[in-house]
């Protein structure tokens, strides 16, 4: 027996977007007068030691679409590598509603232990119930005694999480979401 669509009407916890800007980035998504700026608007102050850095990319669906309600949080070591006194590391992204892209000005992170300098990365948008995680890393840096990369099975995939350069202190970094080139996704 088929069921009616009109017998189970979808809830707010059954999708992550639009509310997810409502309630994360408020003035992002136009309501004013609860926080100054958005929260995470940047990790790091602008007199942080290290490498200023800006990041973009977009989350790209199966079809290669660009997402334009995608929203993302960033976690990251400072120069140092360390999580110390003064250091954030944390962001709040909400890409733009027209294009897709995100972007993220913040320093170059440092070495954590054995890990390669990384961004841990958090994704959530319509139709993503789960918010993803993974991870970006630098082309061009030594990557070879980093633990995840090297738990990775399927070697083809590391370049997955590579942003490249693309300029003067720039780097991009697209996140597919399935079909060819897949991101690596992290269950943690």
């Amino acid at each position: 027996m088929v069921q009616h669509l009109t017998d189970l009407t979808e809830t707010a916890s059954q999708t992550a977007g639009p509310y997810v800007h409502i309630g994360c980035t408020p003035n992002f998504a136009g309501i004013e007068g609860i926080y100054k700026e958005d929260l995470g608007r940047q990790p790091y102050p602008e007199d942080a030691p290290g490498e200023r850095i800006t990041i973009t990319g977009q989350v790209l669906d199966g079809l290669g679409v660009p997402l334009r309600d995608v929203m993302l949080e960033s976690w990251q070591a400072g120069a140092d590598g360390t999580f110390g006194p003064g250091a954030q590391g944390f962001a709040r992204l909400a890409a733009d509603q027209e294009t897709g892209i995100w972007t993220l000005n913040t320093i170059k992170p440092g070495r954590v232990g054995n890990q390669s300098p990384h961004i841990a990365l958090w994704i959530v948008a319509r139709g993503i119930n789960i918010g993803l995680q993974t991870r970006l890393y630098f082309e061009g840096d030594d990557h070879s005694d980093d633990p995840v990369l090297n738990r990775i099975e399927h070697r083809d995939r590391v370049r997955t999480l590579m942003a490249r350069p693309e300029g003067q202190a720039t780097w991009r970094f697209d996140i597919r979401l399935q079909g060819d080139g897949e991101t690596v996704f992290l269950d943690i």
